[in-house]
């Protein structure tokens, strides 16, 4: 049979002589203990780089919070020494140290060390909800340090044991009684040869989560220390610091959010029971009027960055009870907001506690568990009911935010449709514009004026290679007191949008515009500087990355001409024109003074060589504040207040810095 299947084997396949006898039961290895670890650790930790040596620390961290989440221990001490160790204290029960009963030549405190999925959390007898549910986590610890040394006080004696890889260096040892401690303390180094020599623990990582574990679980005290010469200059983390949060979350958001920048004062903050007594949930979140956001997750003290079934079912609980709130107060746009418009915008986390939780990986980044979203979801919902209904005030500003996030949401969308059906066909660009031909955008700049008169006199004196011209009629829209609706709905704002093709909002890419420079080109007076704040005021709020890359530019066209005997000057304003009469004219008297009423009325050449010409003009770049210093007193506001008090829907703050800043007022040319 043997010969008949060699005689009739297929080309290619190798004949039994030819391999199967180098393929031998010899050659199939069996890994014992934790050599599997060892030899594949990104199969448990996620890899060997940073992330994966701080999540050792995590793991350990865990077993410590789990003591303190069942009840068992009040305080954990977390501390990096000098030599890269760190230790792990807790004053739990401690580690078992009894003879295991199924292996009764090791201690239990050894099984758990050496052998995979050994634990107490398998089973709801010794914690009814944990974070380290596979068993691997301090044995996983215990394979990848080269030195571990795990110290237990249980009924008053203090019990040691020395590891290395993964294996006992040394026997339990009973070192005497200790009658004022009590729980488990662990000490490791990582090993070298699985994550390098230049690898190193930061302290400004292990603060961070020493912090964060202490917020999550308000009833345990967490103590922080770090050799001060692990602590680089510059780097703010405390050598020893204690956290302890009596509100939990609650005070998170209190420290990490700045008041100024929230919608509300107080955040919508709870703790509430899931279906089991054992089960719960807490949460805190507010919603923000500017800055960047966040919103994290976390079950059983465990980060869940992938979100999971808890996250998604708070986020639709807060949803659906704002709908209902909007329907109930008549608004029907409400029915329209998805979970994005509601909570794109917070800074939020949700934190459970439940039985048998199921991740998504051993590193756990995901959660899984069927049931817990709609637990989640029903008391969420009842809850922020309740808190919409006693806090009318709050409710409404909160839903008018969430439409306007909603209105943003199908503006982008129009807009994405719009590009996606003109993607085949020919720029279609304003029909006002006169482009330039150049196709290096570096060396290109669009100057953007006040009407046709002007337009036309800087469309004579451009340079048509390098030089576009946009004509704007008259003053565009102010966008700080205009709805989403009535600015779209705007030709000049309109115009501007295709001419620079660059997007707007949160869509608007530097990359995309189709200029080197974007130059605000008004007539050097008081109707020209409005012109120019409504523009900067148009580039702040929908534009401003092309601000903060340095695209925007203010050109400087004079005010006036001075003349005498062949000689002309320009001035830029009156003070300008009283320094040059002395300085250029000495006083004479004979000088002849034109005064331009605005750019239409520029002759062409003029403009070319006072303001257009690179080669003889001046520009002002636009910066923001934290740009260029000016913004570090104590009396300075942020600029997005200032200029919403300047140009919003509020007059009172315009006539309030009216009052204030009147006395600073010499003269005013009417």
């Amino acid at each position: 049979m043997n010969d008949l299947f060699a005689k009739n084997a297929p080309q290619g396949v190798p004949r039994k002589s030819e391999s199967s006898q180098s393929y031998t039961a010899q050659d199939i290895e069996v890994l014992e203990g934790l050599e599997p670890v060892r030899r594949r650790p990104g199969m448990y930790i996620g890899g060997t780089d940073e992330r994966a040596l701080h999540h050792l620390v995590t793991e350990v961290l865990d077993n410590s919070m789990d003591e303190a989440v069942a009840g068992h221990a009040t305080r954990i001490e977390l501390e990096l020494h000098g030599d890269g160790r760190v230790s792990v204290q807790d004053n739990g029960r401690g580690i078992p140290v009894d003879p295991h009963p199924k292996y009764k030549d090791k201690s239990a405190l050894e099984v758990i060390l050496t052998i995979l999925h050994a634990g107490g959390k398998f089973s709801n007898k010794a914690y009814e909800t944990s974070g380290g549910l596979h068993g691997v986590g301090v044995s996983v610890v215990n394979a990848l340090s080269s030195d571990l040394l795990v110290e237990v006080i249980r009924d008053k004696v203090l019990w040691s044991q020395n590891y290395s890889r993964g294996h006992p260096t040394s026997k339990l040892e009973n070192k005497g009684p200790l009658s004022n401690r009590r729980g488990t303390k662990l000490t490791f180094l990582p090993d070298t040869e699985i994550f390098g020599d230049k690898l190193k623990f930061r302290p400004k990582t292990l603060h961070h989560m020493a912090r964060s574990k202490a917020y999550l679980f308000r009833g345990v005290e967490i103590r922080w220390k770090c050799d001060p010469s692990l602590i680089k200059e510059g780097d703010e983390t405390p050598p020893e610091a204690v956290f302890h949060f009596p509100n939990g979350l609650a005070d998170f958001l209190k420290d990490a959010v700045n008041a100024d920048h929230a919608l509300f004062a107080e955040p919508f903050s709870g703790l509430g029971k899931l279906d089991s007594q054992s089960e719960k949930v807490e949460w805190a979140i507010t919603w923000l009027t500017r800055g960047e956001g966040f919103f994290t997750s976390y079950c059983n003290t465990i980060p869940t960055p992938l979100g999971g079934t808890h996250e998604n079912g708070f986020r639709q609980g807060i949803t659906k009870a704002l709908r209902q709130y909007g329907e109930m107060t008549g608004v029907k746009k409400a029915a329209q907001l998805t979970s994005d418009d509601v909570l794109s915008q917070t800074c939020g986390i949700v934190s459970v506690f439940i039985r048998d939780p199921h991740f998504q990986g051993q590193t756990k980044d995901k959660l899984v568990t069927q049931g817990v979203g709609r637990s989640v979801e029903n008391l969420i919902k009842d809850r922020c009911d309740l808190w919409l209904s006693l806090h009318k005030e709050e409710a409404d500003a909160l839903l008018q935010f969430s439409l306007e996030r909603a209105e943003e949401r199908q503006r982008r969308k129009q807009d994405k449709d719009t590009v996606r059906q003109s993607a085949t066909k020919r720029l279609h660009l304003p029909g006002k514009l006169a482009d330039c031909i150049a196709k290096d955008r570096e060396d290109t700049e669009v100057f953007l004026v006040e009407g046709d008169s002007a337009g036309g006199s800087a469309k004579q004196a451009r340079n048509r290679k390098t030089q576009a011209i946009l004509p704007l009629r008259g003053k565009i829209l102010n966008v700080a007191n205009a709805t989403h609706d009535k600015m779209r709905a705007n030709q000049e704002i309109t115009d501007l949008g295709k001419a620079l093709g660059c997007g707007f909002g949160k869509d608007c890419d530097p990359e995309k515009l189709r200029y080197g420079r974007v130059i605000i080109m008004t007539d050097a007076d008081v109707d020209g500087a409005h012109i120019a704040s409504l523009l900067l005021t148009f580039f702040f709020q929908q534009m401003r990355p092309l601000i903060t890359s340095g695209r925007i530019y203010l050109a400087l066209p004079p005010l006036y001409r001075l003349s005498t005997k062949g000689k002309v000057v320009y001035a830029h304003d009156d003070a300008d024109k009283e320094r040059l009469m002395e300085s250029e004219f000495k006083g004479n008297q004979k000088v002849e003074v034109s005064r331009f009423k605005g750019l239409g009325e520029m002759n062409w050449k003029h403009l070319k060589e006072t303001t257009m010409d690179p080669q003889s003009r001046s520009l002002l770049k636009v910066k923001l504040p934290q740009e260029t210093g000016l913004e570090s007193t104590e009396t300075s506001i942020p600029v997005e207040v200032f200029i919403e008090n300047l140009m919003g829907r509020k007059p009172e703050k315009r006539f309030e810095f009216i009052q204030q800043n009147a006395q600073f007022v010499d003269d005013i040319d009417i």
